[in-house]
């Protein structure tokens, strides 16, 4: 049987909430051995262990969305993820959104699984450290998953006109801001409420991919070395929809953009998926788990370039019904496409 082809896109931030606790145990434990090794890690930094915050009783906000516990929770559930994946599929490219770019480079093969994890940790640990600034989140998009003509350029001029306002991520139909107090009360003063949910600040999030987190990308750099990089395997997909390949990347200027470009700047998750779709052709797009929500985010940026006649979300959700484009691994009946063993 022809193997189908797939783009890996793996989540970042926000994505293990309280549907997700349990899901290392609930998915992986014969991964136990290499959980181990990411707690080795976690103990030897004096911080609570994947067992245990996966392992408990209820989820707690306050607990499990600091950026030291949600990124390795994160990162562990989707590596894991990754390797559960069917061999009925071949990964052509890997991207991801945010912090997916760290899982993203040990899913490629450019990190090792552990360094992987050390990256991961670390970055998350300095983020919750520091805590500069905050993040909002806003959409332009219609009820169809259509953009609003002339919206998104809209909410970027804000970004001129707001001290301290910067955006953060382009993340399909939505816009991530990134900045101080001051800044991000002035723009929820300036936005029209939408749906009862929007302007909506993300919880224990900082200003990610904003010149606010010049500080923490600094010590990124002198606590992870160059030497825990390698050429990736499969072909990577970055936060500017730049491809690195196998044997011909600048494996140094990888890393100078993983601890740099990637932390400081905006990262537009909405050019790594539709690059990847016309650079790679996949037939199906597998997010990985935790969570849910990132599907349609990568369904909202294929509508924007009516990728394989995909024109609203209505479309979307047709197609996923008949032959389904994304699947999304924190979904049990897509999980089952990916992972039918497990």
């Amino acid at each position: 049987m022809k193997k189908r082809s797939a783009l890996i896109v793996a989540p970042g931030r926000g994505t293990y909430n309280k549907d997700e606790l349990g899901y290392l145990r609930r998915y992986h434990p014969h991964q136990r051995g290499m959980f181990d090794r990411f707690d080795e890690q976690r103990v030897a930094k004096g911080q609570t262990t994947l067992k245990d915050l996966d392992g408990a009783d209820r989820f707690s906000l306050a607990t499990m969305t600091r950026g030291d516990n949600a990124s390795a929770l994160i990162y562990a559930c989707a590596y894991a993820d990754f390797t559960s994946i069917s061999e009925a599929f071949e990964i052509v490219a890997v991207s991801g959104n945010s912090m997916g770019w760290y899982i993203a480079l040990a899913c490629a093969g450019a990190l090792s699984a552990d360094d992987g994890f050390r990256l991961v940790n670390t970055m998350g640990t300095l983020m919750q450290e520091s805590l500069i600034g905050g993040q909002m989140i806003y959409p332009f998009v219609d009820e169809e998953w259509r953009p609003i003509p002339g919206k998104r350029e809209a909410l970027l001029a804000m970004t001129r006109t707001i001290p301290g306002l910067e955006l953060s991520i382009d993340l399909g139909g939505m816009i991530v801001f990134g900045g101080d107090e001051e800044a991000l009360e002035a723009a929820e003063h300036a936005l029209e409420p939408v749906g009862g949910r929007f302007p909506m600040r993300l919880a224990n999030h900082a200003a990610f991919h904003t010149r606010m987190q010049n500080p923490v990308a600094e010590r990124g750099r002198r606590e992870l070395s160059l030497a825990l990089f390698d050429q990736p395997a499969i072909p990577l997909v970055d936060g500017r929809g730049h491809a690195w390949f196998p044997k011909a990347t600048d494996v140094e200027a990888l890393y100078k953009y993983t601890l740099g470009h990637q932390v400081v700047e905006p990262y537009n998750f909405s050019a790594s998926v539709k690059n990847a779709v016309r650079e790679f052709a996949p037939d199906v797009i597998i997010v990985l788990g935790p969570g849910t929500t990132l599907g349609g985010s990568v369904a909202q940026s294929l509508i924007q370039i009516d990728w394989r006649g995909l024109s609203s979300k209505q479309a979307f959700i047709d197609r996923q019904a008949e032959d389904p484009l994304v699947l999304s691994m924190g979904m049990p009946a897509q999980r089952m496409v990916v992972t039918p063993n497990q």
